[in-house]
């Protein structure tokens, strides 16, 4: 069959270079969908501290499902994307509930659960049940665009791309034969200067073969990223400040945070916080001193933000749900974003 001897190559070389990782080599669907599932938009030395975490403190996947979601927030904590955690933890319970605790084999069964798209459910189930099921991230179509000559993503070349894997799995282990192609794309044959002549696949790619791996596929620029500048209020009360839940949609679904404006152009982060925070929560602030500014950069977006200390000129909040009043010792109790932290970093007094 075409291409099979191209893959067999690959599969080889994997055998004999892949990297020695927690959860490769270990046949629990459990972790294996855990592991993939903190992959998603994290690169694999920083998700492995938190994937050995993870499976010391919850080391099935029912204790997962009797856990409760600030327990868990708290260990993804610093990972990002945080609604990995919120649908992980619901497919858990509905596994529970649906399936007696049994991740199921069956790929239509898989992928309705929350969080669970086309290449989790490929990945989980090639490499935990052997199932046939090519798993196409973009590692895996980088080295088949290079191999194959292919330009641009089109309907049509995916397709073929599809077909061609779907074809040559079936000849292989599934695990193997999926984990060798995202080992290659992630070692060997990356986006900037691949290593072609350590390249098991070289005789078969039509990049090298016409020395022009790194055009294909084209890569498109990237747009810029959004910026906003806002301003945060640390309210005390004594030795204890403010802070307030987010809801569980969003951006940072779940977790805990001083509240924070987006500061109006031209206005000065005093003016837009005092009557931003009279607004959304009801009570007037009196500033006793600036904290500091801090930057941070987000997946989709990044932020500079204004701190302050303040103290409420009247102490009636009115309307205001999941909120609680903490001491700096209380942090570790609570799971913030990274913005956060580097505000409470610059707090040296209390008010």
């Amino acid at each position: 069959m075409q291409y099979k001897s191209c893959f067999q190559n690959i599969i080889l070389w994997y055998s004999r270079n892949k990297r020695d990782l927690p959860f490769r080599g270990v046949k629990d669907p459990y972790k294996t969908w855990l592991s993939e599932t903190m992959l998603q938009q994290t690169q694999v030395k920083s998700a492995i501290p938190y994937y050995n975490r993870w499976v010391e403190r919850f080391p099935t996947l029912n204790d997962v499902s009797n856990a409760n979601i600030e327990e868990l927030l708290k260990l993804w904590e610093g990972l990002g994307y945080y609604r990995r955690v919120h649908n992980f933890f619901k497919a858990a319970k509905a596994i529970t509930k649906v399936h007696n605790g049994v991740i199921p084999k069956n790929y239509n069964s898989f992928i309705s659960l929350p969080g669970v798209g086309e290449y989790t459910a490929a990945a989980v189930l090639s490499i935990a049940y052997e199932k046939p099921y090519p798993a196409i991230d973009v590692n895996v179509k980088r080295v088949l665009a290079r191999i194959l000559g292919i330009k641009n993503f089109t309907v049509f070349n995916n397709r073929r791309i599809y077909k061609i894997l779907k074809k040559n799995i079936e000849l292989f282990h599934p695990g193997s034969f999926n984990q060798s192609l995202m080992e290659l794309g992630a070692l060997i044959c990356k986006p900037k200067q691949p290593v072609c002549p350590k390249c098991p696949a070289r005789l078969y790619c039509k990049g090298f073969n016409l020395d022009k791996p790194e055009v294909y596929p084209v890569i498109k620029k990237r747009k810029k990223k959004p910026h906003y500048s806002l301003v945060s209020a640390i309210i005390w009360r004594g030795e204890n400040f403010f802070i307030q839940k987010r809801n569980n949609e969003g951006m940072l679904p779940g977790l805990w945070e001083t509240p924070s404006i987006k500061i109006k152009k031209g206005e000065k982060p005093e003016i837009s916080l005092i009557i931003g925070i009279q607004k959304k929560l009801g009570i007037p602030l009196k500033i006793i001193n600036r904290i500091g500014v801090v930057e941070h950069a987000y997946s989709h977006f990044s932020i500079t933000l204004h701190g302050f200390n303040c103290v409420e000129i009247n102490s009636q909040l009115k309307g205001v749900n999941n909120f609680d009043w903490i001491s700096k010792m209380d942090l570790g109790n609570f799971t913030f974003p990274k913005a956060n932290y580097k505000l409470f970093n610059l707090i040296d007094q209390k008010v």
